[in-house]
């Protein structure tokens, strides 16, 4: 799971980012509104947290935008305490939910889940299956016939975009978006090398599952009976 970060103060914005990358998610900051809406209209994140007073841009204009172009993505405001009439135009313009700071770790990821699994993504803390492999996003563990292996956490992003894409076949360029950011340097060799560490783990785990190559195309998972 992939989260944008858009907050201009900029101790709150690094905290919040730790926090996320400890609860296993994939997070990229930017501090600026038009910042968050040139990155947030790349379509690659699975949730955005959406400071409402931004420099450039303020997040209820960027939160308009988004919609008017029809992303979807989910979205939860980050307010000061007593915005009310911020926080109804926020939710009338599309917004999912929105946190009053200061707030909780805990409630800030239980409102992250909640918003996540009203659009119908998948949770890092949820499992994943496919033929006789279930991976464990929040464990960092890929489980096949009750044995365990651990995997980095790359692995297990890969891992569960396979998954999620099922029989889709998935190219490096969107692995590496998902995985890295859409304006990363990432060369496809990096996408080659934790294809060729997942596929030993599932050999290891004697598992049905393989990651096939379609070539000039990307990888698609099929399990064999």
């Amino acid at each position: 799971m992939r989260i944008l970060i858009v907050e201009d103060e900029v101790n709150l914005a690094d905290a919040l980012s730790q926090i996320l990358k400890k609860n296993n998610y994939s997070v990229d900051v930017v501090h600026d509104g038009q910042s968050g809406l040139d990155n947030a209209l790349c379509g690659i994140y699975d949730l955005l947290l959406l400071d409402i007073m931004l420099p450039e841009m303020d997040g209820i204009t960027v939160l308009k935008k988004l919609r008017d172009e029809g992303i979807a993505t989910p979205v939860i405001m980050l307010t000061a305490k007593g915005e009310i009439n911020d926080k109804i135009t926020g939710l009338d313009y599309g917004a999912d939910d929105y946190v009053a700071k200061p707030f909780s770790t805990g409630e800030l990821l239980a409102r992250i889940r909640a918003a996540l699994r009203r659009r119908g993504e998948v949770v890092p803390e949820d499992s994943l299956k496919f033929g006789d492999i279930e991976l464990s996003a929040a464990n960092l563990k890929l489980i096949c016939k009750g044995k365990e292996l651990k995997v980095i956490l790359k692995e297990s992003e890969l891992m569960e975009l396979l998954i999620v894409r099922k029989t889709a076949v998935t190219s490096k360029e969107q692995i590496i978006e998902k995985l890295w950011g859409f304006d990363s340097d990432v060369e496809h060799n990096n996408v080659e090398v934790y294809i060729s560490f997942l596929r030993k783990k599932l050999v290891f785990l004697q598992s049905s599952v393989k990651i096939s190559t379609i070539r000039g195309v990307g990888y698609v998972l099929e399990a064999t009976s």
